[in-house]
């Protein structure tokens, strides 16, 4: 069964981003979810009972109540991160690189 770790880092300020809520979904149905510790990272993030076998899914980060708590402004409510698992053994790590007005993913290990 494939595993998958994700993480957000607030390059603005240049530290973890916590509290945040992260969604991950497999076409259409919740199968994890969970809120970013003091690291930036969602432990656990899948249900084990959910198998994250090969197809896509999306992780939707809401940012909004984050950017608030911060008094900061935003353009960005939410960010939407669709990818495919291709490998059902293999690690996926999908980070998030977020700034109230920009952000960057991409597969890290």
């Amino acid at each position: 069964m494939g595993t998958l770790s994700t993480h957000v880092l607030d390059t603005a300020l240049g530290r973890p981003a916590q509290g945040i809520r992260v969604a991950l979904e497999r076409a259409g149905d919740v199968v994890g979810s969970g809120v970013t510790d003091a690291d930036g990272r969602v432990r656990d993030l899948h249900k084990k009972t959910a198998s994250l076998s090969e197809g896509s899914y999306r992780l939707t980060f809401h940012v909004a109540d984050y950017f608030a708590k911060t008094h900061r402004e935003s353009c960005f409510t939410e960010v939407v991160v669709d990818f495919h698992i291709g490998d059902s053994a293999e690690h996926y790590h999908v980070p998030l690189l977020l700034s109230p007005f920009g952000y960057s993913t991409y597969r890290g290990s």
